[in-house]
């Protein structure tokens, strides 16, 4: 999508209008996205990169443990 967006003044806020990019991501009123800034500016998804660093922590903690974790499932 090569759209450009407006950012407007609403209240106090600065709001983005993102309808059909929410749409596209199967998005509705309430979810959460996270605004990620990357080297050529953001990105926007609906997945916590916090979450997913935690999830390649604990990965890389099973395949460093793997006895540890045998004993864990019991």
């Amino acid at each position: 999508m090569n759209k450009p967006m407006v950012i407007r003044k609403v209240g106090n806020s600065l709001t983005l209008t993102v309808s059909e990019l929410a749409k596209d991501l199967g998005l509705g009123e309430g979810d959460q996205v996270y605004a990620v800034r990357t080297p050529r500016g953001f990105e926007i998804s609906p997945y916590d990169p916090d979450f997913e660093k935690a999830v390649d922590a604990a990965r890389k903690f099973m395949r460093t443990y793997p006895n540890a974790m045998k004993e864990l499932a019991e």
